[in-house]
C-alpha cells in the first residue's frame, strides 16, 4: 500500500492551541516572531512588475534609453512652474489686452454710430409694431416710418441751412458799415487814438495771416460739415438695417443663452428692449411737442426764422437736463435782437413751458414707457455725458433703466434665496 503524499508545509510543526487560561496575546506574539519553516524566499524576481501603464522593463529605469518605446527620448519635466513661461504668458496677455483697448479706441467713433443707430431702431420699433397691428406688413411699416424720419431730417436741413447762408451773406456785406459805425462811435474813436485799434485791425485783415487763418477756418468748417453729413447718412442706413433685422437679431442673441435659462432671458430682454424703445419714443414725442409749441409762439411774436428756431429747440430738448435751456437760450437771444420786449417775453414763455413739460407733459408721456427714479436719471445722464458727451447723456437714462430692471428681477430675488 502506497504512502500518503504529503507536502512540505504539512511536514512543518504545527503550533498547539494555547492551554486554558493562557495569555493569547503573548502566544500570538511568539507565534508571529517565529519564522515559518521551509525553503528561503527568492531575493530576486525574474518577471517584470505590473503597473497601470503595463510591465516595467529594465530599459525603462531612470537614466536608461529605449529606442523601441521612446524613439525621441524620455520627455523632460513639465514647464508649468517655469518663471520664464509664466512671465512670457503674462506679457502676452498684457499685450493682447492693450491691443484690444487700442482697437476699441480707434474704432470708438464707428462704435458710437452703431450704438446710436441701434437705439434709434429700438425707439422706432414701437411705431413699426403699431402699424403692423393695423394690418400693414412689416416691410411696408418700416418704409413708412423711415420715410417720416427722412422727411424730418430734410425739413431740418431746409429750415436751418438757408437762414444761416442768408445771415452769413448779410454779415459779409455789412462789414464796411459796421466798421464805419465803429469809427463814428466816440468811445471807439478815443480808444483808436490811444491804441490804434482800427489801424492794427486793418493791417491784420490786409496781411496774409488773416487770409490763411480764414481759409483754414473755412476748410475746417467744411470738413466738420462733411463729416456731420456723412455720419447722419451712416446713422440713417444703419438704423434702417437694424430696424429690418431687429427680430432676427433678438433671436440670435437669445440662442446664445443656455437653454435652461433662455425663457427667462427672453422675457427680460424683451422687457429691456420695450423700456428702451418706450423711452426713445417718449423723448421724441416730448421734443416734437416742444418744437411745435415754440414754432407757434415765435410766429405769434413775429420772430424771424421761427421754423429753424423751433427745430433747434426740438433737437436740443432731446438732451437731458441742459438741452431745453440751450434751445430756449438760442431762441431768446434772437428775440432780443428783435426787441428787448420780445426777448423778455421769450424768456418768460420758455420758463413757463419748461415747468409744464417737467411736471405734466413728461410724466404723462413716460408713465407707460420707462420707470426710472429721478436720482438714477441724473446719475445716468451725468455719467453718460462724461463718457461719451451728448450721445452718452442721451443713452445713459435707458441704460440705467435696463440695469435697474436686471437688478430688480435677477439680483434681488437671488439675494432673497441666499
Amino acid at each position: 500500500m502506497s504512502e500518503p503524499i504529503t507536502s512540505e508545509h504539512d511536514e512543518a510543526p504545527r503550533t498547539p492551541p494555547p492551554p486554558p487560561g493562557a495569555d493569547v496575546s503573548s502566544t500570538r506574539s511568539v507565534t508571529t516572531e517565529t519564522p515559518p519553516a521551509g525553503p528561503a524566499a527568492p531575493t530576486e524576481t525574474t518577471e517584470p512588475a505590473l503597473t497601470s501603464a503595463g510591465p516595467v522593463r529594465p530599459l525603462d529605469a531612470p537614466g536608461a534609453e529605449s529606442t523601441a518605446d521612446l524613439p525621441f527620448g524620455r520627455p523632460g519635466r513639465p514647464m508649468r512652474g517655469n518663471p520664464f513661461v509664466f512671465g512670457f504668458t503674462a506679457a502676452l496677455g498684457v499685450l493682447t489686452a492693450w491691443w484690444l483697448v487700442q482697437a476699441v479706441v480707434s474704432a470708438s467713433s464707428v462704435l458710437i454710430l452703431i450704438v446710436v443707430s441701434l437705439f434709434l431702431a429700438i425707439g422706432l420699433n414701437p411705431a413699426v409694431e403699431n402699424l403692423q397691428r393695423r394690418g400693414l406688413p412689416r416691410l411696408v411699416a418700416i418704409t413708412a416710418v423711415f420715410l417720416c424720419v427722412i422727411a424730418v431730417f430734410t425739413g431740418f436741413g431746409l429750415a436751418v441751412v438757408p437762414p444761416l447762408t442768408t445771415q452769413s451773406t448779410d454779415f459779409v456785406q455789412k462789414v464796411p458799415q459796421y466798421v464805419q459805425e465803429l469809427q463814428n462811435n466816440p468811445l471807439i474813436r478815443d480808444l483808436d487814438q490811444r491804441f490804434q485799434i482800427l489801424e492794427k485791425l486793418q493791417q491784420y485783415v490786409t496781411s496774409g495771416d488773416f487770409g490763411s487763418q480764414m481759409f483754414g477756418g473755412v476748410l475746417g468748417f467744411g470738413q466738420v460739415l462733411i463729416g456731420a453729413v456723412f455720419n447722419a447718412l451712416t446713422v440713417l442706413v444703419l438704423t434702417l438695417y437694424f430696424l429690418g433685422s431687429l427680430n432676427s437679431l433678438k433671436k440670435m442673441a437669445y440662442r446664445l443663452v443656455p437653454r435652461s435659462r433662455r425663457t427667462r432671458a427672453t422675457l427680460l430682454g424683451d422687457q429691456i428692449i420695450d423700456s428702451i424703445g418706450g423711452y426713445v419714443a417718449g423723448n421724441l414725442i416730448i421734443s416734437l411737442i416742444a418744437g411745435v409749441a415754440t414754432f407757434f409762439f415765435l410766429v405769434l411774436m413775429e420772430v424771424p426764422y421761427a421754423l429753424a428756431l423751433a427745430l433747434i429747440v426740438a433737437l436740443t430738448d432731446l438732451i437731458p437736463m441742459v438741452g431745453a435751456f440751450i434751445g430756449a437760450g438760442v431762441a431768446s437771444v434772437v428775440g432780443f435782437f428783435v426787441s428787448p420786449t420780445v426777448g423778455i417775453v421769450c424768456v418768460i414763455f420758455f420758463t413757463v413751458y419748461q415747468q409744464i413739460e417737467n411736471y405734466w407733459i413728461a410724466p404723462s408721456v413716460m408713465k407707460s414707457s420707462v420707470d426710472v427714479p429721478p436720482l438714477a436719471t441724473i446719475v445716468g445722464a451725468l455719467v453718460g455725458g462724461a463718457l461719451l458727451g451728448v450721445v452718452g447723456a442721451l443713452l445713459g437714462i435707458p441704460l440705467v433703466a435696463a440695469l435697474l430692471l436686471i437688478v430688480r428681477e435677477v439680483v434681488m430675488p437671488r439675494q432673497e434665496r441666499a
